[in-house]
């Protein structure tokens, strides 16, 4: 059994939401609640949703050699993040595979926020740490709450000047119900989205508050699986659920590059630092596979494992995620496919367990391809 060797502020109140808790990264998790999971999805593509994410890992970098630390870490020029900005970035190995992604956000002239999933990034970062002038500190106390939709601008420009002005990307230091914290314009969504850093003692408050206060404009606690539904819809991958982690090759070890997995936008042409740069370039064009979507002639979703056929019935790839939206009625997947399908609207059946369902190619992603919503400055 996984252990859980961090604690969750929120515990009490998942539970009273029928949650019954689940290890992530070693913290007590509120996959799902008693509730019907499309609500969820429903209020935040059209209101606001509150999650907890504290599940993912925390990593302070701070010092003199910092900057050089995460350049060798991650495929970002980190040199390009000023104080108040974050990036997305991925991590490779020697071999320039994947190993984790994450946000990097600057705090300050030589100190940094590094926010990362289940990979290796910790691991990455205290080997390159060694004999720098640099601390890398797991923050065990931090937790975060993700309040994303379209309102949620609204609600917080109540409590918090300045809040409508920051850009995407962006963080700033703040108080919200008189507690500090950094509150960042990101989330995992694709709508407009603000994730709020707290410490461990002022997590519950500020959960009440957003809650009791929100409830008019129809702010709700949304569940964590229903993270899957916007993943899929925005191509929003997940370590290593979409990877070959989950999905491993028949005579080759895990591994997937970013040419495969179309993040190539990660890489900045200014890092040449970065771990497995020389076998990331010479991966391009060699692709095992690419990650692309399907959309199906269904009601409902696909599985993860589920087989994708082309037209003769031949094995040509595998769902990692599937989604059924009750708003746009639509069926879509992300899947890894042999390369010459990844093209659109190419015919294609989705075999599960019994069934085989009629499907077609989609490019990615299927919602918000120019990722107005998130950026939207109304």
């Amino acid at each position: 059994m996984t252990l859980t060797w961090r604690k969750n502020a929120l515990t009490e109140r998942h539970r009273a939401l029928g949650a019954t808790l689940e290890p992530w990264n070693g913290m007590p998790t509120a996959w799902t609640y008693d509730d019907d999971i499309d609500n969820g999805y429903i209020a935040i593509r059209t209101k606001a949703g509150l999650m907890d994410i504290s599940g993912l890992n925390v990593v302070h970098v701070i010092g003199a050699h910092a900057e050089w630390v995460l350049n060798r870490t991650v495929t970002r020029d980190v040199r390009k993040i000023y104080p108040g900005k974050a990036a997305y970035a991925t991590m490779l190995d020697d071999r320039g595979m994947l190993v984790d992604d994450g946000i990097i956000y600057r705090t300050g002239p030589n100190s940094w926020l590094v926010v990362h999933g289940s990979g290796t990034t910790l691991e990455q970062l205290n080997k390159e740490a060694v004999g720098r002038d640099v601390a890398v500190l797991f923050d065990s106390d931090v937790q975060i709450l993700s309040l994303q939709g379209p309102l949620s601008v609204d609600f917080l420009e109540k409590h918090v000047p300045g809040i409508r002005d920051l850009k995407y990307f962006h963080h700033m230091d703040t108080q919200l119900f008189g507690h500090s914290v950094l509150i960042s314009r990101t989330g995992y969504t694709g709508e407009r989205g603000y994730e709020i850093f707290c410490k461990f003692d002022d997590a519950v408050d500020i959960w009440d508050t957003i809650l009791q206060e929100g409830q008019d404009e129809g702010i709700i606690p949304v569940q964590f699986s229903t993270l899957d539904m916007f993943r899929v819809e925005g191509a929003l991958f997940f370590f290593p659920d979409d990877m070959s982690e989950a999905h491993p090759f028949e005579n080759d070890m895990p591994g997937d590059s970013l040419w495969e997995l179309g993040l190539t936008f990660t890489v900045s042409p200014t890092n040449e630092e970065f771990r497995g740069i020389a076998q990331h370039q010479y991966r391009e064009g060699k692709e095992r596979f690419k990650m692309y979507g399907v959309e199906l002639d269904s009601d409902q979703p696909a599985e993860a494992g589920d087989r994708v056929l082309d037209a003769q019935g031949n094995d040509v790839g595998v769902v990692t995620c599937g989604m059924y939206s009750p708003l746009t009625k639509r069926s879509v997947a992300l899947a890894r496919l042999n390369p010459d399908l990844a093209t659109p609207d190419v015919p294609v059946q989705v075999q599960g367990e019994g069934d085989t369902t009629a499907a077609k190619t989609h490019s990615l992603p299927f919602e918000d391809p120019q990722k107005k919503k998130p950026r939207g400055k109304a």
